[in-house]
């Protein structure tokens, strides 16, 4: 039992505590989300979450990217996708080791992997009714768009329970698309007009 001894308003006391809890519990956590740069592949290939080289523009673009990250700073945490393109841009901006978490990869695109979409047409008539419902529909041995945004809200309903306040993330457009859904910036149906650029920055609160 504890024992005060100086005298204190019992119902003062208790609503001050429940309003402080209430407080901790609603209190938000701001998520940073940078896009790689541009890469190096041939123009209307399909790379999905293959691990890709950037493209020869890389410190140009990244030295604007870093720029604008820096009137963001500081950050509590800063996590990446473990492919190549994420993680050079989190090293150039100043952040070498970054947590790396496979949720953030790009979506799988399976059997379309590193070949063009002219080329994919050819031989796999299923990307023509992909190209009419890519928001539902998977790429022949990889993932549908819903598949994507479970495992990037998967990461996010666990940073959730983290004690940041404001984390960094470097992943990919498909990750900065369902960040952007799960945060409310905007609905799904409208969710690719709001594709940020190569090295564009979002944010959103958790």
């Amino acid at each position: 039992l504890l024992r005060c001894s100086f005298p204190i308003d019992r119902t003062q006391f208790l609503s001050h505590l429940y309003h402080h809890f209430i407080s901790t519990a609603s209190q938000s956590m701001k998520v940073t989300l940078i896009r790689h740069t541009k890469v190096d592949v041939p123009k209307g290939t399909c790379y999905g979450w293959s691990d890709v080289p950037v493209a020869n523009s890389f410190e140009e673009e990244a030295a604007v990217t870093k720029q604008n990250l820096m009137k963001k700073q500081p950050f509590d945490a800063v996590f990446s996708s473990p492919l190549t393109r994420a993680r050079k841009l989190a090293a150039y901006c100043g952040y070498p080791h970054p947590t790396l978490d496979d949720r953030l990869k790009e979506i799988n695109m399976g059997d379309w992997e590193m070949r063009l979409y002219d080329d994919i047409a050819k031989e796999d008539p299923h990307i023509l009714a992909w190209y009419e419902d890519y928001m539902h529909l998977e790429a022949t041995g990889g993932e549908s768009f819903p598949l994507l945004y479970d495992r990037v809200s998967a990461f996010l309903d666990w940073l959730k329970t983290q004690s940041y306040d404001h984390v960094a993330i470097f992943a990919h457009g498909g990750v900065l698309i369902c960040a952007g859904i799960y945060g409310g910036l905007f609905a799904k149906e409208n969710a690719f007009e709001n594709l940020v650029a190569f090295g564009g920055i979002q944010e959103i609160e958790i």
